[in-house]
């Protein structure tokens, strides 16, 4: 297991699969490194991508406003994505791409110990949670898993599509608070 400066520098000079040809920044992820609640999406979009950090665009600033909603913010948990680039046109990460990643992830969620994952989002809750993960019958539900309590969300994006999405959400949010309030002690 690489320590965080070893693993940030290894990220930011990755060529394990095309999209290191296309981005402009690798997207490494944000917050406390010892954080009881992380977040994974999928991969950074196009002003993730410019700006370096992730979810900074229209679907960030929506996230930023659900965790306000439940006392969370960029200062308390760890928000990172299964890809460190952005797919081309915003497009889902392909397989390939999501497999010479996925020890990036796992080596920082070796370092950062969370108590609680939340996928934000179908890919990231079939690749962390279960490879059959359904988000529109899933989300909210809970699961343990390597003493992880993990749990799946819309993407922000999604919402943002869809607003009639919002207040499954809003139920999923409050269940999410009630488990940070359960398990976690650095919030």
């Amino acid at each position: 297991m690489m320590d965080w400066k070893e693993l940030e520098e290894t990220c930011q000079h990755c060529t394990r699969c095309g999209l290191c040809e296309t981005r402009r920044h690798v997207v490494f992820g944000v917050g406390p490194k010892n954080a009881d609640v992380m977040f994974i999406g999928e991969g950074p979009g196009q002003q993730e991508d410019l700006q370096g950090e992730p979810f900074v665009g229209p679907a960030g600033q929506l996230l930023d406003e659900m965790l306000s909603i439940i006392d969370l913010s960029r200062e308390n948990c760890y928000i990172g994505n299964i890809v460190k680039c952005r797919p081309p046109r915003n497009r889902d990460p392909l397989q390939v791409e999501q497999d010479a990643c996925i020890d990036y992830l796992r080596n920082q969620v070796a370092l950062i110990q969370p108590k609680i994952i939340v996928c934000l989002g179908r890919i990231a809750a079939m690749r962390l949670i279960t490879p059959d993960f359904r988000i529109t019958r899933e989300h909210g539900q809970w699961t343990e898993k390597n003493g992880i309590w993990m749990s799946a969300l819309y993407h922000p994006s999604a919402l943002l599509r869809d607003p009639s999405k919002r207040p499954d959400t809003f139920r999923d949010l409050l269940a999410l608070r009630a488990k940070v309030a359960a398990v976690a002690a650095k919030v």
